[in-house]
């Protein structure tokens, strides 16, 4: 399985057999944005590996929410890679995804700007108002971004932001996609599409 994300501030792209893995992370640097190395690294970790994108079975990616051009770029090479290659396709959301970093399924909020978060709560994701999530942390361990963290961290001293930590994203993101697979999720490349949770700020007469 060939893994990757660039919807969270990172890049990460993960190779696995099921058993072990090998990871990339990629910065942004001055003169591009992470996403724009998502080929590259991908061309890179198959060389390290002598592999090439025949020996692949599945492509799992992060589907959002997040950066709207990371987002559709992940989605998008994705998408490519299954249908040229007909194999499997898996998508997984970024709250999902950070719901894991601490080992359990805990409660996910990240900044989704106009006085909203977007929240992931066993298993239910959406856009909510932050006076919403307030109530909700009461009590809970938190997963948050740096932009929130000082807000929500009134409210509970259980908090983490993933910004601030070193975590394996490609391996969670992986790991989950196995298990959606074993479920019998749909695999299948057309259906793999971004995940918009709000509608962009548009208004059309």
């Amino acid at each position: 399985m060939l893994a990757f994300d660039t919807c969270l501030d990172k890049t990460y792209v993960t190779l696995s057999n099921g058993k072990g893995f090998k990871n990339r992370i990629i910065l942004s640097t001055e003169e591009n944005y992470h996403s724009a190395y998502l080929i590259s690294t991908i061309v890179k970790i198959f060389k390290e590996s002598v592999m090439t994108p025949q020996d692949l079975e599945c492509v799992a990616t992060d589907i959002g929410p997040g950066s709207f051009t990371g987002i559709r770029a992940c989605v998008t090479v994705a998408r490519m890679l299954a249908q040229q290659l007909d194999i499997k396709a898996v998508g997984v959301s970024s709250l999902e995804i950070l719901s894991r970093i601490l080992g359990g399924d805990d409660l996910v909020a990240l900044d989704a700007r106009k006085n909203k978060a977007y929240v992931y709560d066993k298993g239910v994701l959406g856009a909510v108002e932050l006076e919403e999530v307030d109530k909700m942390i009461q009590g809970r361990r938190l997963i948050t971004d740096n932009s929130l963290f000082e807000r929500f961290s009134q409210f509970t001293d259980d908090i983490v932001s993933y910004q601030q930590g070193e975590y394996e994203l490609g391996e969670i993101l992986a790991k989950i996609a196995y298990e959606k697979i074993e479920s019998g999720a749909s695999t299948s490349w057309g259906e793999l599409k971004p995940l918009y949770i709000q509608p962009p700020p548009v208004t059309i007469k």
